[in-house]
């Protein structure tokens, strides 16, 4: 690669989006979206976390994801490990973060810290999503679906058939491992 592609290439600005995402919600649609008229590239960095237990696997998770964003300029990608170091292999420096009230914010400093201290050249840039989302959670939403309530004004269509296939295996799973029990109980 010549030097004057070379530099070129290093001026871009590349900018992380990590999170679980499970699922992707309209508020961080609305991160993405934002982020990618801001940066030249956007990786959105699907986290395989051990820590969560995650309802959707990872490979749900991206192609929600790939199936929902239609930015050119971003790519969605799932990595396990830190964070800092996926950000080297992919010659990023930007960490986008979204922050939906006061109560995120502690988390998110600290987190922003100690990535600095890990590989002092990264930054992070916090977005709040716009006001109509400012309240949703991945969390909340599994909470709602969960309990048959209606989330097609939080998640994407195919987020939203995907948590109604869940429930439903979830509820068949139930039942057979109760009938099964039943039985088990009867032939006693």
């Amino acid at each position: 690669m010549s030097n004057e592609l070379k530099s070129a290439e290093d001026r871009k600005k590349t900018a992380v989006y990590p999170g679980s995402f499970d699922p992707a919600t309209y508020g961080h649609l609305d991160i993405i979206t934002r982020s990618a008229k801001i940066f030249d590239k956007l990786i959105v960095a699907v986290i395989s976390n051990p820590n969560k237990k995650p309802l959707f696997s990872i490979s749900e998770r991206v192609k929600i994801l790939k199936d929902t964003v239609k930015e050119k300029n971003v790519e969605i990608l799932s990595f396990d490990g830190l964070l800092v170091n996926f950000m080297k292999k992919k010659n990023a420096k930007i960490i986008v973060r979204g922050l939906r009230a006061v109560s995120d914010f502690e988390y998110e400093f600290q987190m922003a810290l100690t990535n600095r201290k890990l590989h002092p050249e990264i930054e992070t840039v916090f977005l709040t999503p716009s006001e109509k989302w400012t309240y949703i959670s991945s969390t909340l939403v599994k909470e709602i679906a969960s309990l048959g309530g209606n989330v097609r004004c939080f998640v994407p269509p195919i987020a939203e058939q995907m948590l109604k296939t869940k429930k439903r295996n979830s509820h068949r799973g139930h039942r057979e491992h109760s009938e099964k029990k039943n039985k088990e109980f009867i032939t006693l």
